[in-house]
């Protein structure tokens, strides 16, 4: 479903920022695929969302024939599908590094 053109604001209470990022995971049963959606965020939240995102992960159980990655963060552009946002890997590590697993 490509994204709405009304306006996409960032999950965090009391944000008033626009979303700029998906932090998602994706999700397979063997036939259908798709980007399972931890929160949508703007740059500020970022760090806080993706560690929502990898421990909301750690917690799901899957069933036979069900895969699911680890979570990535993949820069929301307006009118794109799921399938085809950009994920930007140098986010993921810049956020998942030592400095990010110290604080």
């Amino acid at each position: 479903m490509p994204m709405p053109s009304y306006p996409i604001y960032c999950y965090t209470d009391e944000c008033k920022n626009l979303a700029q990022y998906k932090i998602a995971a994706r999700w397979s049963d063997g036939v259908v695929s798709e980007l399972k959606t931890y929160g949508l965020c703007c740059e500020d939240c970022l760090a806080t969302w993706f560690a929502r995102g990898r421990e909301s992960h750690r917690k799901c159980r899957l069933i036979p024939g069900e895969t699911l990655e680890e979570p990535g963060i993949y820069r929301l552009e307006r009118g794109q599908r799921d399938q085809t946002l950009t994920r930007v890997a140098e986010l993921e590590s810049g956020l998942s590094g030592p400095k990010a697993k110290a604080e």
